[in-house]
């Protein structure tokens, strides 16, 4: 340990103060930036646009990872920017993001990630709730996981989508980490581990191996389960580093879920009366939900156009249409923008031999 008596190395106090003065630079730099974010605020409203627009803010992060000469690497590039950005944007108009929540859930760090963290929170009991309070104008958009590498589609998301006029406007993925959260720290006397459906899924070889007779108990979300787990000494909770630091848990055990590259998918929605479709951006995704009737070759017809226009399709669930015929809907991904015209021609094509055609959205490519 160093001497506190000692005096400080002149070379590292000469290398503090430029350190000091370049922190001064770039806080000019970043407010004449947003002396500018103002300036286009304003010209915004005057010709009666929105202040977010997903695709030129991922222009812009993709711009300044391509230029950036290091030593700074380039996966720093983005949260850092994204700060920015959401700290310029507010001048212009706060954003309200609805989540589930409550504090801590895995939704809500997306929320962050992809918006940054000046945005306004608008916590959320459900998923049904997220949707609700977007569609309504309590939120300006909606941040809701479609998907994990694991266990598959969210299906009460997918199955929303059907029901709700919201459109998706962008996506974000996070590298999923489960942690075992307890007020006290240690596993004895465990009755019951409360967590999302998905997290005890995705948990489930840790916990036969570990606590198998202990109960799992699906709750409406990782944070709602620490919350619980905070409250009762009897409880565990499944949760991340964030839920666990909220509520005061210990960590028992970290990185307990099967996969080890576990990670969820979440999409942004919005409503296209208050947030119009992206344009292109050069890396876009365009999400579809289709039937077909049920008759031989259907499946192949609806196929064909993509193959004919080029277009590649990256994502193909199947959920039941509900409707007691054995018929299902199809979610679609497919990498293009309907600005381009191959593309819309594949869109046209594949429209005429579906029952049913629906477009949930047009959106950057989330290229973590």
């Amino acid at each position: 340990m160093a001497d506190p008596t000692t005096p400080p190395n002149p070379d590292l106090l000469a290398l503090r103060t430029r350190i000091d003065a370049v922190d001064r630079e770039l806080l000019d730099l970043i407010n004449r930036r947003a002396r500018l974010a103002q300036d286009v605020g304003e010209l915004k409203k005057k010709e009666g646009s929105v202040a977010f627009r997903p695709e030129r803010e991922a222009q812009v992060i993709d711009g300044l990872k391509a230029a950036n000469p290091g030593p700074l690497k380039s996966d720093s590039v983005a949260p850092i920017w994204r700060e920015i950005m959401s700290a310029c944007r507010a001048l212009e108009a706060p954003t309200r993001v609805a989540y589930l929540g409550p504090a801590g859930t895995f939704s809500e760090l997306a929320a962050l990630g992809f918006f940054g963290s000046s945005i306004e929170r608008v916590s959320c009991a459900s998923i049904d709730e997220v949707f609700r309070a977007t569609s309504a104008g309590a939120a300006d958009f909606g941040v809701v996981p479609v998907e994990n590498s694991t266990e598959g589609v969210v299906a009460r998301s997918l199955d929303l989508f059907l029901t709700t006029p919201l459109h998706i406007v962008g996506e974000t993925s996070l590298f999923v980490l489960h942690n075992l959260l307890r007020k006290d720290n240690s596993l004895d006397g465990i009755e019951a581990v409360c967590a999302h459906p998905q997290a005890l899924a995705q948990c489930h070889g840790w916990l036969s191996n570990h606590l198998p007779n202990v109960e799992r108990r699906p709750v409406s979300s990782n944070a709602e389960g620490a919350r619980l787990a905070a409250a009762d000494p009897k409880l565990a909770a499944i949760a991340s580093d964030r839920a666990g630091t909220e509520y005061g848990l210990h960590t028992l055990a970290p990185a307990i879920q099967d996969d080890p590259h576990n990670r969820t998918r979440f999409a942004i929605v919005a409503h296209p009366q208050r947030q119009p479709q992206p344009a292109a951006s050069g890396n876009d995704c365009t999400s579809l939900v289709v039937s077909v009737t049920n008759r031989p070759g259907a499946v192949h017809d609806m196929l064909v156009p993509l193959k004919e226009h080029g277009v590649s399709m990256t994502r193909f669930e199947s959920r039941p249409a509900r409707s007691g015929q054995w018929e299902y809907y199809f979610y679609i991904d497919l990498q293009g923008h309907p600005e381009q015209p191959q593309f819309a021609a594949a869109l046209t094509a594949l429209r005429s031999v579906c029952a049913f055609f629906k477009v949930l959205g047009t959106y950057p490519v989330d290229v973590h």
